[in-house]
């Protein structure tokens, strides 16, 4: 297990340990993405892809909204709201999504596997998988399975 430990400067350059606690068997596929992730972080096509994605398709960067009623009921600085409630993906779930299914297409993924629990990031997920026409399987929890599926039943209601 020590064998494990990783010495990483931060940006002050202290060092603090690492560890990568997993079954063996996915080993390889995390040093995979790890090395991708250096290679890509800071390409500028890969960047640019990733904003117009969160621009144009995820509506990103949401609105300010200035609560004007607001700022006068509490009487001092002005009073501006952040508007996540337009984002119909989950909101700050596809900004993640988005960044990792275009990873996942720039290693020749083509299986994008996800976990969820009451939903919103298997939402995200299939979102991302289908813009880019890949397959996707969302794992959900024996015990979150009813209560995401009686949220989803609420939902339909009152959109109707």
């Amino acid at each position: 297990m020590l064998e494990n430990l990783v010495k990483v400067p931060d940006k002050k350059g202290i060092l603090e340990y690492m560890a990568t606690i997993c079954a063996r068997n996915l080993i390889v596929a995390l040093d995979e993405l790890s090395d991708a992730s250096r290679k890509y972080k800071y390409d500028k096509e890969f960047n640019n892809e990733l904003d117009y994605y969160l621009r144009d398709y995820a509506g990103r960067p949401t609105p300010l909204y200035y609560a004007e009623r607001l700022t006068e009921k509490l009487g001092g600085a002005k009073i501006y709201l952040k508007r996540e409630d337009p984002l119909p993906y989950g909101a700050h779930k596809i900004n993640n999504v988005l960044g990792q299914v275009l990873l996942a297409r720039r290693m020749g993924k083509k299986r994008i596997i996800a976990e969820t629990g009451a939903g919103q990031h298997g939402v995200a997920t299939a979102t991302a998988c289908a813009l880019f026409g890949l397959e996707c399987h969302v794992y959900m929890g024996t015990e979150e399975y009813p209560q995401a599926i009686f949220k989803c039943i609420q939902n339909e209601t009152s959109w109707r």
